[in-house]
């Protein structure tokens, strides 16, 4: 079964309050198998837009990363978040397909 991830680009506004929300989603994610394959870091952005802080999130499976998002621990998270941040989100499932080579 492929695995589910969850993609996001986000601003934040006030650091501090944001802080709230990253303790907060802590135990859901752990509920759900979360592993951060990225969690800020430097990047380059050679085409398109783009926003301060860039995440992936790896799931089990995209079921359970849809589950996640929409557990009422983690909604609880994002209410802490909302208003301190702007968030583009994908949840995405991944590709156990051929590869190039």
């Amino acid at each position: 079964m492929p695995k589910g991830y969850w993609i996001a680009r986000v601003d934040v506004s006030d650091p501090e309050q944001y802080k709230a929300y990253v303790a907060a989603n802590a135990k859901p994610l752990a509920m759900y198998g979360a592993k951060f394959l990225v969690r800020g870091g430097p990047f380059e952005n050679p085409e398109g837009g783009a926003r301060s802080r860039n995440v992936v999130i790896e799931f089990p499976s995209k079921q359970a990363a849809l589950d996640c998002w929409n557990s009422p621990e983690y909604r609880a998270a994002v209410a802490l978040r909302a208003p301190v941040s702007v968030v583009d989100m994908v949840i995405i499932e991944g590709y156990d397909g051929p590869q190039p080579g």
